[in-house]
């Protein structure tokens, strides 16, 4: 933990806030270089069935179109700390965008599989200093005391990117050529970078020259690695029925393990493990990683649901979770004001019981839900947004050193990428497997020679439906309950496990968003 007069000679190292006009224009071009970032995570998942099609692979082979994107990003974000303290924050923030940018480009002229998830991977692996610098750059620019306003900023646009993704991707794909999703990046980042660099450039961080941790950054690449394939690939592959499988496990565990006692006893470490001694740092990284897969793979479940059991096209798929952004939008600028008078851990709190209702809510859908009836959790979802991500990374940065500020913002969001990409894989497998054992259930009830079963099909029958024809609806409904009952069960297993958050909230100091810190009482 940093002391008074380190943090205080810190803060004396660093620019000067911006004022006015200036900071009014940076602060929005960070926050689009944020939101072009985090919306290219979720973007593509309401458009996969397009684009496997137009491609013509399968949807599974499509998937890797998000993963590909995902493990990459998440790869690249331990650099984060190296390259800014390295080149600047402000040059490697501003190239970033400019490679991302091209990469979007590429993305959007691609014209195979191959291609497509080959800059994919290029588009994730110069994305990663994007959110940390961000992130970095809003806290600098503003003034201490008006700190919260930047980390709302930085939060609408972080939480508001992964709920537009779907309803861009949806539209895109349904009423143009799903090349559109990458293209709409190239004007939005060439107008990031151009202000960004504009207004900035001058503002340079230090610099200083580190020998670059190559042995660190190899673990981390295979066991991060190694474990995304085990998990998109281990549904196909039975799991570990398949050799395959128990391989990537057993490489992933090796190293992951290999690269924590390298990171630990390393000099000029990739990753900076010994932030983990900083007591709030830990427990907002932890509680921020848990709550952040969790809300992303109910992202991810949401949609493909809708449009696989409940008869929505990708557009309104993507709609029904609209609103809850709007909320977000609206409601995060009241809760930054708030945070400047409230302790960080009543505000995410009140983050993680509203993001339980939402889930515990969800629980009670019903096969005729209508669009109503399906938006409403959605909105309680909203108010939790808005206190979310600001709460979380108060109660993670309250007492980090600012000179420390780009390698914790690092750290902090390769955990969160990670977790998310991770739960984006397990979040279908697991609905899947509930589906498989309701679906047994289901088919038990439903036996032929039932009573059940014999009265449905007179009743089917009766209508004019052949046997046969009366056989295929009562087969398709069966599963079509099956896969309502797993997806109720994922957002009530969803909603305890995020309640088991509050107390570990509890365990971390009291935080302000000016960057005071008291012991905890």
């Amino acid at each position: 933990m940093a002391s008074p007069a380190t943090t205080a000679g810190s803060e004396a190292a660093m620019p000067p806030p911006l004022t006015g006009g200036a900071l009014t224009i940076t602060a929005i071009a960070l926050a689009l270089g944020t939101f072009m970032q985090v919306l290219d995570s979720t973007i593509a998942n309401v458009s996969l069935p397009t684009i496997a099609g137009n491609l013509g692979v399968s949807s599974s082979q499509g998937t890797w179109v998000i993963t590909s994107f995902a493990v990459a990003n998440g790869i690249s974000v331990p650099l984060t700390g190296w390259l800014m303290g390295r080149f600047g924050v402000v040059r490697v923030f501003t190239f970033s965008v400019l490679l991302f940018t091209f990469a979007s480009f590429l993305c959007g002229i691609a014209w195979n599989i191959e291609g497509l998830i080959g800059f994919r991977i290029l588009q994730g692996l110069v994305s990663g200093p994007m959110i940390p610098g961000s992130q970095a750059l809003l806290i600098m620019i503003f003034p201490p005391e008006k700190r919260a306003t930047g980390l709302a900023m930085w939060s609408m646009t972080t939480l508001v990117g992964p709920i537009c993704g779907p309803i861009l991707g949806g539209y895109i794909s349904d009423n143009y050529a799903w090349e559109w999703i990458f293209l709409i990046n190239v004007p939005i980042g060439i107008f990031c970078a151009f202000v960004c660099w504009q207004n900035m450039k001058s503002r340079e961080t230090p610099t200083r020259k580190v020998p670059v941790d190559t042995t660190g950054f190899a673990l981390l690449v295979i066991w991060v690695g190694a474990l995304q394939v085990m998990l998109d690939t281990g549904k196909e592959a039975d799991w570990f029925s398949s050799p395959a499988i128990v391989i990537e496990l057993i490489l992933a565990i090796v190293f992951f393990i290999a690269w924590v006692i390298w990171e630990l006893n390393e000099k000029n470490p990739i990753v900076d493990l010994s932030m983990f001694k900083n007591r709030n740092f830990t427990l907002g990284t932890i509680a921020l990683c848990i709550a952040y897969a969790i809300f992303f793979g109910n992202g991810l479940l949401l949609p493909v649901w809708l449009q696989s059991n409940m008869g929505y096209v990708a557009t309104w798929a993507g709609l029904v979770a609209a609103p809850s952004g709007v909320v977000a939008v609206i409601l995060t600028p009241f809760a930054a004001r708030l945070l400047g008078k409230t302790d960080a851990r009543i505000l995410a709190t009140f983050s993680i019981l509203m993001f339980a209702l939402s889930f515990f809510m969800r629980s009670g859908y019903t096969p005729d839900a209508d669009f109503t009836a399906l938006v409403i959790p959605l909105l309680v979802q909203g108010v939790a947004m808005s206190t979310f991500f600001i709460s979380m990374i108060t109660i993670s940065m309250a007492d980090v050193a600012p000179n420390q500020t780009p390698a914790a913002s690092g750290l902090s969001n390769f955990a969160r990428i990670t977790a998310g990409s991770f739960a984006a894989s397990l979040a279908t497998t697991l609905w899947d497997r509930m589906e498989a054992v309701h679906q047994t259930r289901l088919s038990e009830i439903m036996s032929s020679g039932s009573p059940l079963w014999i009265e449905t099909m007179q009743k089917l029958q009766a209508a004019g439906l052949s046997q046969q024809q009366a056989v295929g609806v009562i087969t398709s409904q069966v599963m079509s309950q099956a896969y309502l009952q797993a997806a109720l069960d994922f957002f009530r297993i969803s909603g305890w496990l995020t309640l088991f958050l509050v107390p570990l909230i509890w365990f971390a100091k009291k935080s302000m968003s000016n960057g005071a810190v008291h012991a905890a009482d």
